[in-house]
């Protein structure tokens, strides 16, 4: 378990190393185009910022890619790789800006530039990320559909910042391992206690044996 906290601490420090600088203001550059219909009116929009503050609730991390370039197929292949608990979406800046006041996430609005394709991860973050990069190699996106920042904690992080998140491991991964270290210790604990026992053992049957021969 010492090791498993020792290993968080050193991916956690490493991560913080790539963190955005907070900028004195707010770029909020609407998109072009975009949905049509409700979306689109007031009451659609109020909507759309509603949706996100729970998504942001529930969430414990955010990131965005460039949001379009990508066709229909290529889409429904990435949300079908990541996990359930993930959310991706397409949000316009002036709305994403809107529901991210007063939130923990409310570093982000410095990625609010161009058209955002934004990652709403509820629990599984390092699953979450390294589905996308799964995508972004066997889909060719890597120049075109780079991370360009993520949220957490109140923590803005540029790209290297979230991939070295993503080497974090897992809530799974380390349920597993603490697990395996508790079930390990009763093992090691009889081994210790069989040990001694074993060598006692043996020293009276060697003693016996003595005995006899005498």
């Amino acid at each position: 378990m010492r090791q498993t906290a020792l290993l968080l601490a050193a991916a956690a420090a490493t991560a913080t190393a790539f963190t955005v600088p907070p900028q004195t203001s707010r770029q909020s550059t609407a998109l072009s185009g975009g949905a049509q219909g409700h979306a689109t009116t007031l009451d659609g929009k109020k909507s759309t910022v509603s949706r996100v503050k729970e998504l942001l609730e529930t969430s414990e991390m955010i990131f965005t890619v460039p949001a379009g370039s990508m066709t229909v197929s290529q889409t429904q292949t990435l949300r079908r790789s990541i996990p359930e608990t993930t959310t991706m979406s397409v949000v316009k800046n002036k709305l994403m800006a809107r529901a991210l006041e007063g939130t923990d996430y409310e570093a982000a609005t410095s990625m609010l530039a161009g058209p955002n394709m934004w990652f709403f991860v509820e629990d599984d973050i390092s699953g979450t990320i390294k589905a996308f990069e799964t995508f972004q190699k066997e889909e060719d996106k890597k120049e075109s559909h780079p991370i360009l920042g993520g949220a957490m904690e109140g923590i803005a992080y540029d790209a290297a910042g979230v991939a070295a998140i993503g080497k974090l491991p897992s809530k799974k991964e380390l349920i597993a391992r603490i697990a395996g270290g508790i079930n390990a210790v009763p093992t090691k604990l009889a081994r210790v206690v069989k040990a001694p026992t074993e060598k006692l053992a043996r020293a009276i049957k060697l003693a016996t044996e003595e005995g006899d021969s005498s």
